[in-house]
């Protein structure tokens, strides 16, 4: 049986930091080695941040795509020295890139992952498998999500009956049975993330610290669940071109336009994480679950993970193993079967036509 090693590179939609595992991969497992969270510089988290909320010139776009191949390379080059693996002994490194724009309903449907995938060949010495949302699009599907395939076989032990939720910057949901339903539920961490970066300064609420120092505010939380992407039935997907500081600001304004009354900054981050619970636990109630296993880096959220047991009572919940490295484990995986020339069971998820091999190989 062949059992090669391939890295897994994810940079998520809260831009926090560059997810790097190792895994031995075979037929029947995917082993996470090793693992390592690779900082991404102030000043290109700014730059990927201007280049989604503004327009910019077509240098600006390219310089972009060479400096976020150069930090995906280099996160490589960190995990392979702090764990002194060989370069020749990893088949090939599965890069997610940087989600900028997605818009697989758009007149002209595209979705755009940026890092230059030749960068990180030539840096590294290792073949890089990138670029796998957009056949998928192509084929007339949503390029997302693409974790629910990955958790059908990391977790094709556990009986039905049971979810799956990844909070990354969104949330999407996997539902564990014979036929493979996920998509994404909305947001995740990425306008809590944004709130307290803009009121305090710092990338994350630690455990929901702030949140908890505030109310949910009703008003707020009704304008927020109101929204129609809520309601829509699946096959969907979504990201920053949806939930961002402009949908935010919106719901404020309405909910001002409702009462006369100042909302304070803790309450808006609290009622933002009640929103991402709410989100959740209502997909995981419509499919009468027994079972939720979370994973993402929201699955660290102490104060989250409180409300989503909370909403759901009668649900057993619990924290997956490496819950935070299962995204770039997913992309491990794809590279594995990509090489392998292996379809991914993705048509029920993200409604494209068909299963296909996804992603193209830079030698």
């Amino acid at each position: 049986m062949d059992r090669s090693l391939y890295i897994g590179v994810m940079s998520g939609t809260s831009l926090d930091s560059v997810d790097v595992v190792l895994c031995k991969i075979d037929t029947e497992t995917c082993e996470l080695l090793h693992s390592l969270e690779y900082p991404m510089p102030s000043s290109l988290k700014a730059s990927v941040l201007e280049m989604i909320n503004g327009s910019h010139p077509l240098v600006a776009v390219g310089e972009l795509d060479h400096r976020l191949g150069i930090l995906f390379a280099d996160a490589v080059l960190a995990l392979l020295e702090c764990n002194q693996i060989d370069p020749k002994e990893v088949k090939a490194i599965g890069l997610h890139g940087q989600t900028l724009w997605h818009a697989p309903q758009a007149t002209h449907p595209f979705t755009m992952q940026w890092g230059d995938p030749n960068i990180i060949t030539v840096k590294t010495g290792i073949p890089v498998v990138a670029d796998f949302r957009r056949k998928d699009v192509a084929l007339g599907g949503q390029g997302a999500p693409f974790a629910p395939a990955f958790h059908k076989f990391i977790f094709k032990h556990i009986g039905s009956a049971t979810a799956v939720v990844n909070i990354g910057g969104m949330a999407n949901i996997t539902l564990l049975d014979d036929l493979l339903i996920g998509y994404d539920t909305g947001c995740g961490n990425v306008l809590m993330d944004s709130w307290i970066r803009q009121h305090k300064g710092i990338d994350f609420d630690k455990d929901g610290e702030w949140a908890r120092e505030g109310k949910v505010d009703t008003l707020l939380l009704d304008a927020m669940m109101s929204d129609p992407y809520f309601s829509q039935n699946y096959p969907k997907s979504t990201g920053r071109e949806k939930f961002n500081e402009a949908w935010l600001e919106e719901k404020l304004t309405r909910r001002k336009g409702a009462v006369c009354s100042f909302v304070l900054e803790e309450d808006v981050q609290r009622t933002l994480l009640e929103c991402t619970a709410l989100s959740i636990s209502h997909e995981v109630l419509k499919f009468e679950r027994e079972h939720l296993i979370l994973c993402g880096g929201g699955a660290k959220n102490h104060f989250l993970v409180e409300r989503i047991k909370h909403l759901l009572p009668s649900v057993e919940v619990t924290i997956a193993q490496n819950a935070d490295d299962l995204e770039a484990m997913l992309f491990a995986w794809l590279a594995y079967k990509r090489l392998h020339k292996e379809k991914v069971e993705l048509k029920a998820v993200t409604g494209a036509k068909t299963n296909t091999i996804l992603g193209a190989i830079y030698e």
